[in-house]
């Protein structure tokens, strides 16, 4: 029996007998636990690291430019990191599908991301705080790539939807402790904690962030053992860029329940994206004050977290398709429910919904991809998945920008959006009925 064969039949085993009570395995709570360090990162960049660029960017001291222009600098970066990041995603995902790969990017990107995050709290300038952000979320997303990849090894397959959603649920509460520690700073500094000054917030949030985001990833730096693998090669760079062309001529002719899914995961996570990217816009056409849309932000954290452990006792009872496509209508739903929203309580109903079924969309889509690709080549594969998510957003948000410009309303804006997950729906209907193939590359 090769070592291979044998190390996979002795992590089985001990899976196995782990997993007999129901209980998540020391290797699964190390996985999900990541999910509760980045995540901490992610409210910040969501909400208070564009305020505090702004108040170092905007003025009319030397060096500081116009709000407008702030406002467009961080749009293009924001761009320019996320699509560096999805076109490098499937090349660095097929690389470290070899042997001993996963964990070492996924420990060099790890500390990049969070030393730069630490790094942007001591800012003086906007341009230095600028650049420090955008190395730290282009690690930031490379080690989702990684951590996305990472699944197929840290569990088994009749698990794989309640693992997944357990990370996404476990990551909206804890993002939380951090944030509000942040937040806390931010609101009360100035005022309450010893006139606080805005750049000492500002270093408080980043320095708590970063060490939460480390600390709480030990135990998968400890724990994770890369057991699904390509065997090493000579010229590792040349057969990389050769296994991603074949790949890709595979999904679009042999894969073809891959393909029609990555359609489907397109445009109704499109419709998703645009939903979460632009929230903080409707709100502050209804009137919320930043504090209160922050707020509301934090409120649906926890509606999120609440509905990711009911989805995740759904998984035990339904196929991950039917609850994907339970979380699409619940999507069509509340765009349609945009039309009658004219208050703040309409708002925070609508913060409901979204939180309803935002982290199970995202995790059973996860889990639904693992299941359908080769687990030997999960780094491949999910990058071609990373572009498609990277991707979310940006027609659903140029619907929105025309529906605006043509004098739509808001409410018109967001219900336009419910077209994405119509077809989202049709196409992810199409991938189900698709017979899996698995060919030999």
């Amino acid at each position: 029996m090769s070592r291979r064969v044998l190390h996979l039949k002795t992590w089985k085993d001990t899976m196995s007998r782990n997993q007999s009570d129901g209980r998540l395995t020391k290797l699964e709570k190390s996985w999900i636990l990541y999910d509760v360090g980045n995540s901490a990162f992610t409210m910040l960049a969501c909400s208070l690291i564009p305020i505090w660029f702004k108040t170092l960017a905007v003025g009319t001291n030397p060096g500081q430019i116009s709000s407008d222009r702030a406002t467009a600098y961080w749009a293009l970066l924001t761009s320019a990191v996320t699509i560096a990041t999805a076109v490098l995603g499937p090349v660095l995902g097929t690389f470290m599908d070899y042997e001993g790969r996963k964990k070492k990017f996924f420990t060099v990107t790890l500390l990049i991301g969070v030393i730069g995050c630490i790094a942007a709290g001591f800012s003086r300038t906007w341009g230095i705080f600028l650049l420090l952000y955008a190395v730290s979320r282009a690690a930031y997303s490379i080690t989702l790539l990684v951590y996305d990849a990472m699944l197929g090894d840290v569990t088994t397959d009749d698990r794989l939807d309640a693992v997944s959603t357990y990370g996404y649920g476990w990551g909206y509460i804890g993002s939380c402790a951090p944030f509000l520690a942040a937040l806390g700073a931010y609101i009360l500094g100035p005022d309450m904690l010893g006139k606080i000054s805005n750049r000492m917030t500002m270093l408080i949030g980043f320095g708590v962030t970063g060490i939460w985001w480390f600390a709480v990833t030990i135990p998968l730096l400890r724990n994770y053992k890369q057991t699904h693998f390509v065997p090493k090669e000579s010229h590792t760079v040349r057969h990389t860029f050769r296994k991603l062309g074949r790949t890709a001529v595979r999904i679009c002719t042999e894969d073809r329940k891959v393909m029609w899914f990555l359609i489907a995961f397109f445009l109704y996570i499109d419709g998703v994206g645009t939903i979460i990217d632009n929230c903080i816009n409707v709100g502050t056409d209804l009137g919320l004050s930043t504090v209160g849309q922050v707020v509301t932000l934090l409120l649906t954290q926890v509606v999120a977290f609440a509905f990711s452990l009911l989805f995740v006792r759904l998984t035990r009872k339904y196929r991950t398709v039917t609850l994907i496509k339970v979380c699409i209508l619940g999507y069509f739903a509340v765009c349609l429910y945009a039309l009658t929203l004219h208050s703040i309580l309409g708002f925070a109903v609508l913060a409901f919904g979204v939180g309803m079924f935002q982290g199970s969309i995202q995790s059973l889509s996860r889990s639904y991809y693992t299941k359908i690709v080769p687990k030997d080549r999960l780094g491949e594969y999910f990058g071609i998945y990373d572009i498609f998510s990277k991707g979310a957003s940006f027609l659903g948000s140029a619907v929105l920008g025309v529906v605006k410009l043509m004098g739509g309303s808001a409410n018109i804006a967001v219900a336009s959006l419910a077209v994405f997950f119509i077809l989202g729906f049709f196409f992810l209907r199409i991938a189900d009925r698709v017979q899996e193939r698995r060919a030999e590359l």
